[in-house]
């Protein structure tokens, strides 16, 4: 690989980390809008609200910076970086066509990815505990209880996979993937799925933020661009997730016309995937947090289990 491909390749992969959260997030007020008759959304720049995204992005950049008085200020500070950045390092490693359309192949590519979506999940965490608010702290201690939960049914799920196709590297999980593997995978990819949304603390799974009960957790000292940067980064992980699950379970570059379309097809499974994440905001009420716990414990975990006895008996049968 030479200097001019590593360069390009680094760009595209900046360019999907810049445009692709934000068209999630202006996609998400869009289906809010017309799912819960929210008539602001339409407004802003005249056809359709298509200057809304501007304008979220105009009073967050007005707003001004506050760090408490109290606050650990250099954590508060790092904190939004944190949950960030990970995202961006998660998308080098995703592919996302059949003649190696990725950033870097990596041997052990799902274990990256979920170990770097693990340090994300950090930032919330630091900033609930720099922001020496009470309401933050609580809703940093529900991220941690919900990130143990949650990280063994994701990864319980991601392994039954890599059983499946023999290797821990997700460009040969697309090599070796069938479209058998829809029936037989179905209940990890459900698992995995199921387990992103609520790493990403999105509802139903948001009680570290319960805005109407801890105001908004971890988040509720930040202002202006230190805001904006962690709603980006929740938008940058309903992509991660949406694009990983694709790429896991739904074959990603995989359909008619591969060679030349598979870019198209993976950009289509993530975006079904990504409306998905939003339709479930709109259409659930958030869960108290034992119902969080037993979910992941009772639920999610057996089930997961279940998939990687099922894949092991296939694997022993074929």
């Amino acid at each position: 690989m030479d200097a001019l491909d590593v360069t390009l390749r680094l760009v595209a992969v900046l360019l999907a980390f810049l445009l692709l959260p934000l068209l999630v997030g202006q996609t998400e007020h869009k289906v809010m809008a017309h799912m819960q008759g929210r008539v602001g959304p339409m407004y802003a720049g005249g056809f359709h609200g298509w200057a809304q995204l501007v304008a979220d992005g105009v009073k967050f950049a007005q707003k001004e910076d506050v760090v408490p008085a109290a606050a650990d200020r250099r954590i508060f500070q790092l904190a939004p970086a944190v949950a960030l950045i990970p995202y961006l390092l998660v998308l080098v490693a995703i592919p996302v066509a059949p003649d190696g359309g990725v950033g870097q192949a990596i041997d052990a590519g799902i274990f990256f990815v979920l170990a770097v979506m693990g340090v994300g999940v950090l930032g919330s965490l630091m900033g609930g505990w720099a922001s020496a608010n009470k309401f933050s702290l609580l809703g940093g201690l529900r991220t941690a209880a919900q990130l143990m939960a949650y990280e063994l049914p994701m990864l319980l799920a991601a392994a039954s996979v890599a059983m499946a196709a023999g290797t821990l590297s997700l460009p040969g999980i697309l090599d070796a993937w069938e479209w058998w593997w829809l029936p037989w995978q179905i209940i990890g990819g459900l698992v995995f799925f199921t387990a992103g949304l609520a790493e990403l603390q999105r509802p139903p799974f948001d009680a570290p933020i319960a805005d109407a009960e801890i105001i908004f957790g971890a988040y509720t000292e930040y202002t202006g661009l230190r805001f904006a940067l962690f709603l980006l980064a929740e938008y940058a992980g309903i992509v991660v997730v949406s694009a990983l699950t694709a790429v896991l379970f739904l074959g990603g570059w995989h359909g008619p016309f591969a060679g030349t379309l598979g870019w198209l097809w993976m950009l289509l499974k993530t975006g079904v995937l990504a409306f998905g994440v939003i339709w479930l905001r709109v259409s659930y009420p958030r869960l108290r947090e034992d119902q969080l716990q037993r979910v992941a414990w009772t639920v999610l975990v057996p089930l997961a289990l279940l998939q990687i006895a099922l894949t092991g008996v296939v694997k022993v049968v074929m």
